[in-house]
């Protein structure tokens, strides 16, 4: 099976503190983006990539795709506001019938195999997220004080890539707008619908680089992966 995948770049990255969009950080001396877009780039079942970017990056943007050969990108669309904003302004311009997935920009981590296994979830029962279990003790918390201990099995870690069936997730984003209702993710618009949204499981390794501490994790995961393929 195939599908198509928009990923919003267009954050500015302030948590990471680098004064610029922290995916042109560089991991191993190449950025985090083209980490993350050669993961796709090089899938087979990938059709195609919308990345969402600000204008201000669109020509270092344009010149890293030419640089490292990223060819799938079809499209480079305009961000918005916030998140959810520039995710829709990218899938107003799908035209196809494909799986669409959404992925953070800032994962370089995600496997192929992941991937695959989320989509044909997606293309069975409508929409699939990917996610691990909650490892540590879950507190609720209120005005600083402990008010519950979550019981942990049922808990999960959210993570990206998710996925949809785009007809559904186009039904999704325009409840939303219509609703002026801005969620934490992708799934959390299609939950309104009242939708079942299955999870699939992935792996501790996926980590959203968000804060200068991510990167010394990252630099971890790439050793580990490079010993994996030795």
């Amino acid at each position: 099976m195939t599908y198509q995948v928009i990923l919003p770049a267009a954050g500015q990255g302030k948590r990471m503190g680098a004064g610029r969009n922290k995916l042109l950080l560089e991991l191993n001396g190449v950025p985090v983006l083209i980490h993350t877009l050669k993961v796709f780039d090089e899938d087979e079942g990938c059709s195609g990539i919308i990345l969402a970017i600000h204008p201000h990056d669109e020509k270092e943007f344009k010149a890293l795709l030419k640089k490292y050969h990223i060819k799938k990108v079809m499209n480079l669309v305009r961000g918005g506001e916030e998140r959810q904003h520039s995710i829709y302004n990218a899938l107003k311009t799908v035209n196809t019938n494909d799986i669409i997935l959404v992925h953070d920009a800032a994962r370089p981590f995600i496997r192929k195999e992941q991937i695959h296994r989320l989509a044909e979830t997606a293309e069975e029962t409508g929409a699939a997220i990917i996610g691990v279990p909650a490892k540590d003790t879950m507190k609720k918390v209120q005005d600083g004080v402990i008010v519950e201990t979550v019981e942990r099995s049922s808990l999960w870690a959210v993570q990206t890539p998710q996925a949809f069936r785009i007809s559904l997730l186009r039904k999704a984003y325009e409840k939303a707008e219509a609703d002026h209702f801005l969620g934490t993710d992708d799934a959390s618009l299609v939950e309104r619908l009242n939708m079942p949204v299955a999870i699939v499981e992935g792996d501790y390794d996926n980590i959203k680089l968000t804060t200068p501490e991510d990167l010394y994790f990252a630099e971890a995961i790439l050793k580990k992966r490079e010993k994996e393929f030795c």
